[in-house]
């Protein structure tokens, strides 16, 4: 079996987890890596927990599943921390990123097991860039900085492919900044 990195994303609908999930995929495959980016939901309506998935290898993937045994978790959605392990199944040695304005050692005493956690306030990056609540991208650019698992370059070109225009510069910047201001423990 290849040896590959797992990505599970945590938000709600309408926040862009499966796009973001197909943007860190996408970069992945800029990359001449091989991908898979699913998403799990609930019951599909507007708020409703969602779960978002990428695989990425050097070699083909045969397997077919969700993501029980993450290499890094990304939560979207801070408020899901109140009502879901977002650790369940983490490796060790995994990561954990929040959207979230508390520092990583705040929020590490908050969490279980011992994962490497890093935070950002991708809302307030969103706000102040998109000037809306859309935080996906920013989220992107503070996993990138987190794991290496594609490089920003390949981040900025899909994101700017996905979306036209001054919505995707906005996007980028939003991607850049949290890159910038992604903190860790």
């Amino acid at each position: 079996m290849a040896l590959f990195q797992e990505v599970r994303w945590h938000g709600r609908g309408g926040q862009g987890v499966v796009t973001v999930s197909r943007l860190l995929a996408s970069a992945a495959l800029l990359e001449g890596k091989q991908t898979q980016a699913f998403p799990e939901f609930g019951p599909e309506r507007t708020g409703a927990p969602i779960l978002g998935f990428t695989r990425i290898s050097d070699e083909p993937i045969d397997l077919h599943s969700q993501v029980y045994e993450p290499d890094v978790v990304v939560v979207l959605d801070p408020t899901l921390l109140k009502t879901i392990d977002v650790t369940e199944g983490l490796k060790d040695g995994g990561k954990v990123v929040v959207n979230t304005d508390l520092t990583p050692r705040e929020l590490k005493d908050r969490l279980k097991g011992g994962a490497k956690v890093y935070t950002v306030n991708a809302t307030r990056i969103a706000l102040d860039v998109i000037g809306k609540p859309i935080f996906n991208t920013a989220m992107l650019g503070a996993l990138v900085k987190a794991t290496n698992l594609v490089s920003l370059d390949s981040v900025l070109e899909v994101t700017r492919e996905r979306f036209a225009g001054k919505v995707g510069e906005t996007n980028v910047a939003a991607v850049r900044r949290a890159f910038e201001e992604v903190k860790s423990d």
